[in-house]
């Protein structure tokens, strides 16, 4: 269980150590960890999104750990170097359901010894999953910091019209009846990346594109950061291909173009690249090498239980409940991230967490905001935890 996994030309920051927990749910779990020299300190667990990795929390773990707690990120499940997953499109799709990614956390921290943790944060997609463990183990997930994807609440269960009061914000959990035909019907035409995603084209779009995995990767993270100086996000009016439309191509695609011609254009420089100090070149080599090796397949699973609708149904068992732990948001002030779905951020905060300590916009950071800006992300992270 204590076996280390060393990553290639990236050494980890010191104090941080990479190893293999078996028996999780199925997986055979790669996480990284910090505060491990010392035993029952409290946990903290970190959750990642797409395309990212448990390494996307190098920054953040010491500071952290500094502060007393243990610190755990794990590669999740069709990610990086954990196994035990299936890969294939035509697969096993309800792997990647919402309640089972939260037994996967469920199965982590008892193989670590813990019944409950500190707190659990998560960002972009990962944001989803901790939402998702706090809302239906609050014993076990004693507080909840939300990153760059606003959770509104869970998906309301039909009603008839005339007496459903709907949650503010809920259209944007399914397509609309007519939005992909709106977006597409737009000049140029669009389409929405979650669907995009959901593709069977899309994994070896990305994987086996011209320009190769490392500068796909490099362009896709550029242009969702604060670098790309176009991304000046704000509120957008309501759920319609019309506002939609308003999104960078990341998130309304241009219909034609996959994810890999997408980004391409948006490249930075030589100059640009050397200049990237929160994302080094032998830095984002861990990334490429991992996805280069195992696909995005694993990722875009998410993507494709979320779109389909199969698992809305038992989501909706939780319809009207409340995330009851104290519960922050943290993104970047130029993360498009937080209004990609109208509502969701007003929604949060209002009605979806009863013990609301407040919404960060970080200045100097896009959708990788403990990334770009970890020094402000651990202090507002410590504050959180020692409130």
């Amino acid at each position: 269980m204590t076996n280390p996994v060393a990553y290639d030309n990236a050494p980890l920051p010191s104090g941080i150590r990479s190893r293999i927990v078996s028996a999780v749910n199925g997986l055979t779990m790669h996480v990284l960890e910090a505060g491990f020299e010392t035993k029952n300190r409290p946990c903290v667990l970190l959750l990642h999104g797409f395309p990212e990795l448990a390494y996307s929390w190098r920054k953040v773990m010491m500071p952290i750990a500094s502060a007393g707690y243990y610190v755990i990120a794990p590669d999740q499940r069709g990610y990086g170097r954990t196994t035990g997953w299936d890969g294939n499109y035509d697969g096993d799709l309800d792997s990647y359901r919402i309640l089972n990614l939260v037994r996967d956390t469920l199965g982590l921290i008892w193989a670590l010894g813990y019944r409950s943790v500190a707190a659990v944060v998560g960002h972009d997609f990962g944001s989803l999953v901790a939402a998702s463990c706090a809302l239906v183990r609050p014993d076990v997930f004693r507080s909840v910091a939300l990153m760059s994807a606003p959770f509104a609440g869970p998906p309301p269960i039909p009603t008839d019209a005339a007496y459903d009061v709907p949650r503010a914000g809920s259209s944007t959990s399914a397509s609309g009846p007519n939005l992909h035909a709106e977006l597409a019907a737009l000049r140029p035409p669009r389409k929405h990346y979650h669907w995009y995603y959901s593709t069977r084209e899309a994994n070896e779009n990305m994987r086996s594109c011209p320009q190769g995995v490392h500068a796909f990767l490099r362009a896709y993270y550029h242009y969702k950061s604060a670098d790309w100086k176009e991304n000046k996000p704000f509120r957008l009016e309501s759920w319609s291909a019309g506002a939609l439309a308003k999104l960078p191509t990341y998130y309304i695609m241009e219909l034609d173009k996959g994810m890999a011609e997408t980004v391409a254009p948006h490249m930075p420089s030589e100059s640009e690249i050397a200049a990237c100090k929160w994302l080094p070149e032998n830095e984002l080599r861990v990334y490429s090498a991992e996805y280069a090796r195992n696909g995005f397949q694993g990722g875009l699973q998410w993507y494709r239980c979320r779109t389909s609708g199969k698992h809305t149904a038992e989501l909706q068992t939780f319809s009207g409940r409340t995330i009851d732990v104290p519960a922050c948001f943290i993104a970047g002030k130029s993360d498009w991230g937080v209004y990609q779905k109208p509502g969701d951020l007003e929604s949060m905060q209002s009605s979806a967490c009863t013990q609301w300590l407040g919404c960060h916009l970080v200045e100097g950071a896009g959708h990788w905001v403990q990334q770009e800006q970890p020094e402000r992300v651990s202090e507002l992270l410590l504050r959180f935890l020692r409130r």
